[in-house]
Parts: structure tokens; C-alpha cells; sequence
């Protein structure tokens, strides 16, 4: 379904300030996911601003900050700042240090696409140690790694609202995630329509403090709209992890420690183990050893699987994979091909590239049909 973009005579500060007021309005329950990324701080900021001026009500507030184990230190004393100022104005702050499932693509050689944060019996690996009233156990988690973090929230505050700095700026995905709203019952996006120029803007004119590691990253040539703090191991942040090497020794060893494939990320984030195709990665690809995609597609989805390694998550979604590869045969070019390809072998744990696929290869045949021919 086609999403369609309204005109309004808020601007989109205003606009987030009164959703904000309204989801209080309704006298629920409401969770704030503060994650220490700078949408997180621009949300948690423009709510803790309504709670002092007394335009919401603080008691129907609780903070959910979901402890990902492999955090930048930078990002772990955002989180311990924001714990102060909700606490200060009558908030509740749940540390989560949780044992949930994880994605790894630094794993798939070994056909694993997840890790365990907090795993108990493993502490001596642990990156941290977790804050002294951090939670580490929940009745809705029965075992270690039997959900994600996202799965967790759906179940563990079904009975409010949760409140989450998502922004269709950022991805295909993200746009498709928040113009499906049944299937995000119980969610609400107060920034869903802010720029990364609005955000910058924001954290710029409040004079907000935001975590040291985004000047680092852009200090090391991250562009501006690619600043995004994730989990280390995670599909949106290996490339960021070498600059964790040159910048902080002992923050990387730990993660040596961690993950002792980490390493793989300094050798190879340029290249198809971690979908990367940057100028200097093209240069060095000779015409004669340009690859058929399509053929190696076809490949892998139906001649050969047994012979290429695919992560378990990936390979249960198989048939999926398949179904795009036949019903898009035809009207998908070498490029959207070269795409399959790179997140069939590299992972696609969280099916985006799948989703992102769908959408990009109908979007580019609609769009060459209604170019003039020539």
C-alpha cells in the first residue's frame, strides 16, 4: 500500500509535543525506549520538558533502556544522565540487563547468526559489568536467548503504549514499519517525521549532551545521515567496529574477548562478507571478474544450496527467498540480484533486505516504465 505524505501547519517540533500530549491524554500506561542514540535523546528530551512544565503526568511514565551489553562507554553515560533527570521529575528507569537474543553476522562462518547478552555462566566474558539495580531476570523471559528484546517489550508492557524514536528518514524499512500501524499495535513514533537535519538541530539549540562516539564516528569519515549507534555485532554496525580498534584498545579488547571472530571486521568489512561495495572495493573488481548475479542467485536458491554456507536464520527463510527470486524473475536487474546475493551469503537475520528487496524492485521496474523512451 502506497504511503501518503500530508501537509501540516505544525512544524514537526510542535507536531511531536502534541502526539506526545495526546498518547498521555488517553491516562494509559506509557514506555519511553530510550536506547542513548540521538532520536532516543530528542524524544526523552521533549517528554522530560512536558513532565516539568506539568503539561503531562509523570506517573504514567516509564523508561525501558534495553542493555545491549556492547555499548560505547560514551553511550552508557548518557544512559546513567537520563536515569537522574526522569528520576528527578518522579519517573520510573528499567535497566534491562537481560539475557536476549542477539543478532551476530560476525558469526556466520560458523552458520550462527546470535549471541546472548548477560548470558548467566558466561560472566567472565561479559563486556561490563551491569549497573548495581540493573533488571537481570523477568518472568516473561523463561530461559536465556528465547527472544529478542523486541518480542520481550511487546509482552512484558502490553498494557500500555510504547513510545519509540523511530524515523521514516532513516530506511525503506523504517517507513514500512511505521505506515503499517495495525501491525504496530500498541507503538507510537512521536519524531517518525523529523529529518537528521531536525535532530541535529534539536540536540544543537537545547544544548543537549549526546554520546562522544558520534563525533568519533564522523571524525573517521561517517557521514552525517549514517550516524547510528547500534550493537556491535549487529548487521547496521560491523564496518563501524575498526574504528573501535584505532580509537579505544581496551573497549576492543573486550570485545576480542566477546567475540573472538571480531577480528574478521578488520580484514574484511570492505568486501561481501559484510555487503560492502565502496569505490576502492569496485576499482579492485576487474570487468573480467565481474560476477553474474542472477546465475549465482539461481545458484544458491535452487541448483547448489548444500555447497555455500548460510547462516540458520537465513536458511529457514528459504522459500521466501526463493519466492522473490521466481516472481521477480524478469523484471529484477543484476543489481537487485547482487543485493539477494550479498544478504543470502552475508545474513538477513531480520528479513530487511528481503522486505527492502520487494519493495525496491517494483519501485525501480514502475519507475523505468514511465521514463520516455527515447
Amino acid at each position: 500500500m502506497p504511503v501518503r505524505t500530508l501537509q501540516s501547519t505544525l512544524n514537526v517540533l510542535e507536531a511531536a509535543r502534541q502526539r506526545i500530549k495526546n498518547v498521555f491524554a488517553n491516562g494509559c500506561k506509557v514506555y519511553l525506549s530510550f536506547s542513548s542514540g540521538k532520536d532516543s535523546l530528542c524524544m526523552s528530551s521533549l517528554t522530560y520538558d512536558l513532565i516539568r512544565s506539568g503539561e503531562i503526568n509523570p506517573k504514567q511514565l516509564t523508561v525501558i533502556f534495553v542493555d545491549e551489553e556492547g555499548l560505547y562507554p560514551s553511550m552508557v553515560e548518557a544512559a546513567e544522565r537520563w536515569r537522574r533527570n526522569f528520576r528527578s521529575v518522579g519517573v520510573s528507569f528499567l535497566w534491562l540487563c537481560l539475557p536476549f537474543k542477539q543478532v551476530s553476522v560476525i558469526d556466520h562462518l560458523s552458520s550462527s547468526e546470535s549471541w546472548i547478552t548477560w548470558e548467566p555462566g558466561k560472566e567472565h566474558l561479559w563486556m561490563r559489568r551491569p549497573p548495581a539495580d540493573a533488571v537481570m531476570s523477568s518472568p516473561y523471559l523463561k530461559y536465556p536467548g528465547q527472544m529478542n528484546y523486541q518480542t520481550f517489550c511487546e509482552r512484558a508492557f502490553a498494557d500500555g503504549i510504547q513510545m519509540v524514536g523511530l524515523r521514516t528518514a532513516e530506511s525503506v524499512t523504517r517507513l514500512h514499519t511505521i505506515s503499517h500501524a495495525r501491525r504496530n499495535a500498541g507503538k507510537f513514533y512521536p519524531i517518525y517525521d523529523w529529518k537528521d537535519s531536525d535532530v541535529w538541530l534539536y540536540i544543537k539549540e537545547r544544548g543537549l549532551e549526546f554520546p562522544e562516539i558520534y563525533m568519533r564516528l564522523y571524525e573517521a569519515g561517517v557521514r552525517k545521515n549514517h550516524l547510528r549507534l547500534c550493537a556491535f555485532f549487529g548487521d547496521c554496525s560491523t564496518q563501524g567496529l575498526r574504528w573501535v580498534a584505532e580509537t579505544d584498545n581496551d573497549l576492543w579488547q573486550r570485545i576480542e574477548k566477546r567475540e573472538p571472530n571480531a577480528y574478521l571486521v578488520l580484514l574484511y568489512w570492505d568486501s561481501e562478507m559484510f555487503r560492502r561495495s565502496t569505490h576502492q572495493r569496485r576499482k579492485l573488481e576487474s570487468a573480467a571478474e565481474q560476477k553474474n548475479y542472477c546465475a549465482l542467485c539461481k545458484d544458491i536458491l535452487f541448483l547448489n544450496t548444500e555447497k555455500y554456507t548460510i547462516a540458520s536464520d537465513t536458511k529457514k527463510r528459504l522459500g521466501n527467498w526463493r519466492s522473490l527470486f521466481l516472481k521477480t524473475y524478469g523484471v529484477a536487474t543484476e543489481r537487485h540480484y547482487k543485493r539477494m546475493y550479498e544478504g543470502l551469503l552475508y545474513g538477513d537475520p531480520k528479513s530487511r533486505i528481503l522486505r527492502i528487496l520487494w519493495t525496491m524492485i517494483y519501485t525501480d521496474y514502475n519507475t523505468k516504465t514511465k521514463e520516455p523512451k527515447q
